[in-house]
């Protein structure tokens, strides 16, 4: 082989392994930026390592995500909250392709999930669909965070905090942490927040999640998570493996952390009781409607990815079984956009020519009004205060007089 052959093939050899791996630093120098001196300042003074492991939670209503670190002690603190730019659909989990919601549940991070190179500065998959999401037939795929501050269904973070948040998963990689968990919820589960939303279609999910927020409230360890009986689990231990489907094996549960659970449960009770009945000044966001809403939202992107011309907004389903969609056309540049917007325009044209017609025969068919002969015409007339008496108005007999006169 040619050496310049050879130098190529390893060159590409090499890429194609480090594309394998996630660690394709040498090639994505916006991958290796250093983490920001505050960061590092932070990290000394809650008595965590720069490579040690990280946690990142989600919360859609509140427009964050948290990373959270670990410390000398073994239990995580936070350390760098975000704004997210953007995230897309309603509260709820994500149920199919086209979508456009946001997942909400426990994801695992790989380094070969990490992506360097995306078109979106930077970005890492969430890793949908997991265990619980397949076992529900739930659909869909390339959901990231990334950079970029634009959304179908990810969260997108700006470009500068993204390049942060993916340095961080890196030195926690670096350091040995073979996967970190992404934690994504709807809000933050407190008792006040679990109120507003008690009548909501999608309460019995987020209730089964809030169970994995407090284990990592109470114990500040992100919970071992696993699905079995089509339902999430948390810090559970079995000697037998978890099937997503099948019935939960026999498990135990360390006494300290059940104990711990309890209380922390009764006193979250008695909180939500008061929330309830007290009621909430803040209203509720929007959440989808399940299934049925997320088919018509996904047929319209299916629309819109075809280049037909459909409402700006996605569709959205109301209580009552109605649906609601804005008046407001996108023009999709494509072909078949083109195609529907001449077409739209040609419609529009013929309706209006229609109405004009119609219009001129409704007035070609309207008799003309009759002339009155001015004899005919009554004859104006005021009334004399002084005398009470009507008389022609002035004026009125000398126009008479010299109407005759020229007619004679």
């Amino acid at each position: 082989m040619p050496l310049r052959l050879l130098r190529a093939s390893l060159i590409l050899s090499a890429v194609v392994l480090a594309g394998c791996n996630g660690s394709i630093d040498d090639i994505a120098p916006k991958a290796t930026q250093e983490l920001s001196p505050k960061l590092i300042s932070d990290m000394k003074t809650k008595g965590m390592s720069q490579t040690s492991p990280i946690m990142v939670r989600i919360f859609k209503e509140e427009g964050k995500l948290e990373v959270w670190k670990q410390k000398t002690t073994g239990r995580y603190d936070l350390l760098a909250s975000y704004n997210i730019c953007k995230w897309s659909g309603k509260l709820g989990p994500k149920y199919i392709e086209g979508d456009r919601q946001a997942p909400e549940g426990f994801y695992t991070v790989q380094p070969g999930q990490m992506n360097p190179n995306s078109s979106y500065y930077l970005s890492f998959n969430i890793g949908f669909p997991n265990a619980y999401d397949r076992v529900h037939g739930r659909s869909g795929q390339h959901l990231m965070v990334h950079g970029a501050c634009s959304s179908s269904g990810c969260y997108s973070m700006t470009d500068a905090q993204v390049g942060q948040i993916y340095a961080l998963a890196r030195e926690a990689f670096k350091g040995g942490q073979t996967s970190f968990q992404i934690q994504a919820f709807p809000f933050r589960m407190t008792a006040a927040n679990m109120a507003r939303y008690k009548d909501d279609p999608n309460y019995a999910f987020w209730t089964m999640l809030k169970e994995g927020y407090d284990h990592f409230e109470i114990t500040k360890v992100p919970p071992k998570v696993d699905v079995c009986e089509k339902r999430y689990v948390f810090n559970q231990i079995s000697d037998q493996p978890m099937s997503a489907a099948g019935a939960c094996p026999v498990t135990a549960q360390p006494e300290s952390l059940q104990t711990a659970y309890q209380t922390y449960t009764k006193t979250y009770e008695a909180a939500f009781s008061t929330a309830a009945n007290g009621g909430s000044k803040l209203a509720p966001m929007s959440s989808i409607g399940g299934l049925k809403e997320a088919a018509i939202v996904a047929e319209w992107s299916k629309k819109r990815s075809r280049g037909e011309r459909v409402p700006m907004e996605p569709p959205s389903l109301n209580p009552d079984g109605s649906v609601t969609q804005t008046e407001r056309m996108g023009r999709i540049d494509s072909p078949e956009g083109r195609k529907m917007a001449a077409l739209e325009a040609e419609k529009e044209a013929k309706e209006k020519a229609a109405a004009a017609k119609k219009a001129q025969a409704v007035a070609a068919a309207t008799p003309p009004a009759p002339t009155v002969p001015a004899a005919a015409q009554v004859t104006p007339v005021v009334v004399t205060p002084e005398t009470g008496v009507a008389e022609p108005k002035a004026g009125f007999l000398s126009g008479l007089r010299r109407r005759m006169a020229s007619t004679n």
